[in-house]
């Protein structure tokens, strides 16, 4: 079994509140948890309101698949959603062997 995750450190756009925060971040996550099938949810920085961070997580039985899953949810927040600036993204991937 491989556990593999990405976490973002994400810049949103024109933002003021908390509330716009969510109005932007919640599709975002939706959608990357609905087209990778992996989990996805806000991870940090809640109390910031043009900042955040996301992370994806994905279990499987070949760590290839897992990489894949992985490049493509960072595809999609990178390519995909021009209203917020990817500031970096760490990964882990690791086996039940471990």
């Amino acid at each position: 079994m491989w556990i593999g995750w990405i976490e973002f450190d994400v810049l949103l756009g024109d933002v003021h509140s908390l509330k716009q925060k969510r109005s932007v971040i919640r599709p975002i996550i939706s959608e990357l948890a609905r087209r990778t099938e992996a989990s996805a949810a806000e991870v940090g920085a809640q109390d910031l309101h043009r900042r955040t961070a996301i992370g994806v997580s994905v279990v499987a039985t070949h760590a290839s698949h897992v990489r894949d899953v992985l490049d493509e949810a960072e595809r999609m927040l990178v390519d995909g959603h021009p209203e917020v600036t990817v500031l970096s993204a760490r990964r882990g991937l690791h086996s039940s062997d471990d």
